[in-house]
């Protein structure tokens, strides 16, 4: 059975906050990627000992460090190299915290994406040396704003990548901002990448009808088929975790929130967006039978 973990910085900056209302609800775990107005790779170590001081005797386990590992220009060498020292930054950061899995991304889309595969896949090439260092796994997460944005290139990209060290972060509603590489999260997405997963965003979406835009709506009513998702998961044996990454508020995010997330403008309202989708999400679990 899957594991349930909600992003921290969906319910508050507040660490210990977002702590309790996971623990409220019985979760299994916490991701990380804002913590008192900072980025993971800016925690410094008495920043790190809080974390852990919190977590003590929760019972809830990091899920991953959700860093913005490569959410960045593909042909700037200085942001590439920024980068890797947050990568390395960040499985500092997930030894301390006992996880083992650190979220990353293919750099900002440039257009067409075939023109550019080759040299997507070259860079990977030093941080597969600091995960073999540190002994963590990268999870490429499939978003719109990236080179990768839906299941069927994730599939395509870990292949080609051909790295045990680098395995899919699936998240299905993503494939709904994707307007160039169109895909239908569930089932498709799902098939393309299951045998890959390592880790599951949890966050839905609709397309405005007027004006044919996607916009984040509470988990459950929007277009991922969520039900027969979790069904599927159940099915194929996968018991690593799924995170609500809530994006939903009743005061809508702007579309840079949305790519470049975390501090408090982005979790203000965020408690109690959260605890819609936490609602809704162990509804769709009870008639599942699975909670």
């Amino acid at each position: 059975m899957f594991k349930l973990s909600v992003f921290t910085d969906e319910i508050s900056q507040d660490f210990e906050r977002a702590v309790a209302v996971a623990s409220e609800y019985r979760l299994d775990g916490v991701e990380i990627r804002s913590v008192w107005d900072k980025p993971p790779q800016q925690l410094d170590n008495r920043d790190i000992r809080e974390v852990r001081e919190i977590l003590k005797g929760t019972g809830l386990k990091v899920a991953s460090i959700a860093s913005p590992f490569f959410k960045c220009h593909l042909g700037n060498a200085e942001e590439r190299k920024e980068h890797i020292l947050i990568l390395e930054r960040c499985a500092r950061l997930a030894d301390a915290l006992e996880c083992s899995i650190i979220r990353g991304f293919t750099f900002w889309r440039e257009t067409p994406v075939e023109n550019h595969w080759q040299d997507i896949l070259t860079a990977f090439a030093e941080p597969l040396t600091l995960l073999e260092k540190y002994d963590k796994t990268l999870a490429i997460e499939n978003e719109a704003s990236t080179m990768v944005g839906t299941g069927r290139r994730l599939a395509r990209f870990l292949g080609d990548l051909n790295a045990d060290r680098v395995a899919a972060m699936w998240d299905p509603a993503n494939c709904i901002y994707d307007d160039e590489d169109r895909e239908i999260p569930f089932p498709d997405g799902y098939e393309a990448v299951k045998h890959r997963m390592r880790h599951m965003h949890l966050k839905d979406a609709l397309r405005d009808p007027a004006k044919n835009e996607p916009r984040c709506v509470p988990i459950g009513e929007g277009l991922v088929d969520y039900r027969s998702q979790f069904a599927a998961l159940v099915a194929d044996g996968y018991d690593g975790f799924v995170s609500l990454e809530t994006h939903w508020r009743p005061t809508a995010l702007d579309e840079e929130q949305l790519n470049r997330p975390g501090g408090a403008a982005f979790s203000k309202e965020g408690e109690y967006a959260t605890r819609v989708c936490l609602d809704n999400l162990f509804r769709m679990l009870a008639d599942l039978h699975l909670r």
